[in-house]
């Protein structure tokens, strides 16, 4: 008995992430001790998309400017920044 197979193809590559198999905490901003954060970290904290962020960082003209690192950490938001765009500079 012969059975014929067809060729199936490959499931195709999504594009971008994959998506977190566990949701992200977020450290609050007022119990933050590190002196800069990545790009989700700060997105999170300012309410904004993380591609509002980029936009920000490639076109150097939003509220805050990031440090860029080479790699894969890419950009780092001060935090001393995000406290004073969002009136809590004062909590430390």
């Amino acid at each position: 008995m012969h059975l014929e197979t067809t060729p199936t193809q490959a499931p195709k590559k999504g594009l971008g992430r994959r998506p977190r198999t566990t949701p992200r905490t977020f450290t609050p901003l007022a119990l933050e001790t590190r002196t800069h954060v990545d790009t989700e970290t700060a997105a999170h904290h300012l309410s904004l998309s993380m591609q509002t962020l980029r936009c920000w960082a490639m076109r150097e003209n939003g509220r805050i400017r990031p440090r860029r690192i080479p790699g894969r950490l890419g950009l780092l938001w001060p935090v001393a920044e995000i406290r004073r765009l969002l009136g809590v500079e004062g909590v430390q």
